[in-house]
């Protein structure tokens, strides 16, 4: 049966799916709120606009949606940037779901998918380094510092103040959440276990540690941002970063949930309802979130198949908030911590590293740098980072693959007679330069190399029917070559593809080149080349026009 083209017999899965993504990620969202600097009850807005807004106009079905550990790192970063201003935290994360939206309704989220898995990975690693070092100074009970070179330079100090109640109760949780078996954990989320456990001993036993404080039982009423323009190019900054770590975190999710499903996410509309879901949470005090790979995978290992299971993974953490909040309040921070430690040994990419004696060379480069500048300097720039260097190693790799090659046209016996007799009479000679693989600006210093010694030469061909593709970097420099050729009184003709042809006259070449001066085939521009050196046509001007083009 189907309402509103709801087929029902998908019920009870997106009902058990929903349910259970709830549960694994009520732990989580108070963990991350906790975490970012803005408080257990942001994670919790957050985990629960974003879920509900995401799952209904995103383009994952059966994507869970919520605050993440990458996208926590950057939050925090955000608050701790605007300490005493929450107007403008809301403004720095209603920009990056807006942001979301302009990628999305630009149609660039299948672009993502070009960044190098290097990159990726070095960048989970980072992320999950962090989270990890963010947690070390409240599982020994004490404040939790803004950056992890501040967590490395304070364990020392850290070290020497202990409090031993706390660090029990982290070691507990750590050893829960790593050892409950698989087939307790499908039942009961290990994080939940631990989160009852932790906080039962310490309610119990009274313990005098650090508690995660008040939560609201109701959603808070929307606030719009009031900010100074003196502030907007931080604003900007952090939001559109939030904004592109977002679209990363969310897409490589939906790939995993193709992956699980078989079937295929709309990329686009997918950054659409993230961004409608994070501008949403912003407005009620929430964390930005994204696409959650462990809650996706949980939702659909039980049996969720439609936005429903999103829907209802939402409603389940709004009903514990208004039930629950106050009794959320006693949720030590060591047990919150020790939860955060697993979600950053879950982030690293093991697959990768388990390659480290057998992957290329550069590749592990690329993931080294971008680990480094994630964990000691700033997450986004370590994605530019990556990025850069990846392609400018692609770059290099596919210029060595472009070969430029400089040949005499007449090395046939039966043209070798007439080109001893052309040659005395003319004084000029035919050159060929050959082109084969791309063309673009890692191979245009190769190119200028060959065209260094024209001293004699009356006629170049240039041939570019090997060139697969051919950039506007290289049709510059072409351009620049063809002119200093032909001050030099040197005639230049082309063998290109009609497509070639028509890209090099739309970039201008027409201001150099006759359209005599193309060919479609390496005989005809051989024959147009013997034209001018025999005299039948010859040049009177700086550009060549060859009478008779094969096109």
């Amino acid at each position: 049966m189907k309402v509103l083209n709801y087929d029902f017999k998908h019920l009870r899965g997106d009902v058990c799916g929903g349910l259970t993504a709830g549960i694994v990620a009520l732990p989580l969202a108070l963990a991350f709120g906790v975490a970012s600097g803005a408080g257990a009850a942001a994670g919790l807005y957050g985990a629960i606009a974003l879920g509900l807004f995401a799952a209904v106009f995103g383009g994952t079905r059966t994507q869970i949606s919520g605050p993440t550990g990458p996208m926590t790192i950057v939050a925090a970063s955000a608050v701790a940037a605007f300490p005493g201003h929450p107007q403008y935290i809301i403004a720095v994360f209603l920009i990056a779901g807006f942001g979301q939206i302009v990628l999305g309704s630009a149609r660039l989220g299948t672009f993502v998918r070009f960044i190098p898995y290097p990159v990726v990975s070095g960048f989970m690693n980072g992320i999950g380094v962090i989270i990890i070092l963010l947690q070390l100074e409240p599982l020994l009970g004490l404040p939790s510092v803004s950056s992890p070179m501040v967590a490395l330079l304070g364990l020392g100090t850290a070290l020497g103040h202990i409090q031993m109640q706390s660090l029990m109760l982290g070691g507990l949780t750590i050893a829960i959440v790593f050892l409950v078996p698989a087939r307790i954990t499908r039942v009961v989320p290990s994080p939940l276990i631990a989160l009852l456990v932790g906080t039962v001993i310490a309610w119990e036993g009274h313990f005098d540690v650090a508690m995660i404080g008040s939560i609201p039982s109701v959603l808070p009423h929307p606030t719009m941002p009031d900010f100074e323009a003196s502030q907007m190019g931080r604003i900007i900054g952090l939001g559109l970063a939030l904004s592109v770590l977002g679209t990363i975190d969310s897409l490589l999710t939906s790939v995993v949930a193709d992956s699980l499903t078989r079937k295929k996410h709309d990329s686009n509309r997918e950054l659409i309802g993230q961004g409608i879901g994070n501008m949403v949470s912003a407005i009620l005090g929430g964390l930005p979130g994204a696409g959650a790979t462990m809650r996706t995978v949980v939702n659909i290992k039980a049996g969720g198949a439609t936005r429903v299971s999103g829907v209802i993974h939402a409603a389940l953490l709004l009903a514990i908030l208004l039930g629950l909040g106050p009794l959320a309040s006693h949720i030590p921070m060591a047990v919150l911590a020790g939860i955060l430690v697993k979600v950053g040994v879950d982030i690293i990419d093991y697959r990768l590293l388990s390659l480290v004696k057998r992957a290329p060379r550069t590749d592990l480069l690329v993931m080294i740098v971008v680990f480094g500048v994630t964990v000691f300097i700033d997450l986004i720039v370590a994605v530019g980072v990556g990025v850069t260097l990846a392609a400018a190693m692609v770059a290099v790799r596919t210029a060595r693959q472009c070969s430029v090659s400089v040949s005499e046209v007449e090395g046939r016996p039966q043209d070798s007679l007439a080109e001893d007799a052309i040659q005395r009479e003319t004084d000029y000679g035919i050159q060929v330069v050959t082109i084969r693989g791309p063309f673009f600006f890692g191979t245009t210093a190769n190119m200028q190399d060959k065209f260094s010694s024209m001293l004699g030469t009356r006629v170049l061909v240039v041939n570019c029917l090997d060139v697969p593709f051919m950039d506007i970097s290289a049709v510059f420099a072409l351009g620049e070559i063809i002119e200093k050729l032909q001050a030099a009184r040197i005639s230049v003709l082309l063998a290109v593809t009609t497509e070639q042809r028509e890209s090099l006259q739309k970039l201008g070449m027409d201001k150099l080149l006759s359209p005599d001066a193309y060919y479609a085939s390496h005989e005809a521009v051989l024959a147009a080349a013997r034209k001018l050196l025999a005299g039948r046509n010859r040049p009177e001007n700086l550009i060549p026009r060859v009478s008779g083009a094969a096109t």
